[in-house]
């Protein structure tokens, strides 16, 4: 099955050879970065095999070049653009964006062919309203979409038309996407993202009763909360760990302390490599909605 899937950690890269304020000595380095990238996009392209197996060789392959980016390209650099600037860049964080859709075509490629299905990073519609009043008749009654980005969703696109007039005459037609399922993808999970996740779930449930939200963070960066008083699903952490102390991270705020220190930042990426487990246990969930099929309630005795 061919489905295009968007790139959002791709163009990250590309979009750093073109900035101004990228260092000349770490040019080619990011000339490099692009190499391996598309080498990586090749080598998750050629996984094969059962579920479990596809899903184990591809978290491998996702750490393996997170920690190149990470380590080697961000980290390793004698500039401190790179490093200072991770959250403008956007570099490291895209990653996930871009290895979700990936994961999930390569194992339910079967099973998603003719769904007219949209993946990874979607606008998706979280709400609806009217801009008209008795003394102004607007066309297609004013109306006006609002929208919410995700990370990654399973969407369906949809056009919604509206008009005063029976033969709409005066309609007005918009364009948007419903999530059907969507994820947040967070580097370190705060207590102020996760408010606004909560928020953000309960939209996409009003829009879609039907529709599943889930977080996934690499690193837990606050008290765990339950997520039963809220909207979310469920809250996936990928490596199994706390993010580093304020402290430590501290000691890479110059290059001079980033390499007197390496050694502290290789143990902590070493020491927790994103986990198969709960990757396959995100994939699970998905899959109890690919799978999920009315007409066999009888056959499973349930609903």
């Amino acid at each position: 099955m061919q489905i295009n899937l968007p790139t959002p950690h791709g163009n990250k890269l590309r979009a750093l050879l073109k900035n101004p304020k990228l260092p000349q000595s770490d040019y080619g380095n990011v000339v490099n970065a692009l190499a391996i990238y598309e080498n990586w996009l090749s080598n998750l392209a050629n996984v094969q095999g059962s579920y479990s197996a596809i899903v184990e060789q591809q978290v491998n392959l996702l750490t393996q070049y997170k920690q190149y980016i990470e380590l080697d390209l961000i980290f390793d650099s004698p500039n401190n653009f790179l490093y200072r600037q991770k959250g403008q860049l956007k570099l490291d964080n895209t990653i996930i964006e871009e290895f979700i859709p990936i994961l999930i075509t390569a194992v339910f490629a079967n099973k998603l062919t003719g769904k007219n299905l949209t993946f990874g990073p979607t606008s998706c519609f979280s709400g609806i309203r009217f801009e008209t009043s008795i003394t102004q008749q607007v066309d297609g009654g004013g109306l006006i979409l609002r929208s919410k980005d995700h990370d990654f969703a399973i969407s369906r696109q949809l056009y919604i038309r509206t008009s005063h007039q029976q033969d709409f005459s005066d309609s007005v037609t918009k364009e948007t996407h419903i999530a059907l399922f969507a994820a947040e993808c967070k580097t370190n999970l705060d207590k102020t993202m996760f408010q606004e996740a909560s928020a953000t779930a309960l939209d996409v449930k009003l829009a879609v009763p039907g529709a599943k939200y889930y977080l996934l963070c690499e690193w837990l960066d606050m008290t765990p909360i339950s997520t039963s008083i809220t909207a979310i699903d469920e809250i996936l952490i990928l490596r199994h760990a706390k993010r580093m102390s304020s402290n430590t991270r501290r000691l890479f705020s110059s290059y001079e302390g980033r390499k007197a220190n390496r050694n502290i930042f290789v143990k902590h990426l070493t020491s927790h490599p994103y986990s198969i487990k709960t990757f396959s246990r995100f994939i699970n969930h998905i899959s109890k909605l690919v799978e999920e099929d009315s007409d066999n309630v009888l056959s499973r005795g349930y609903f």
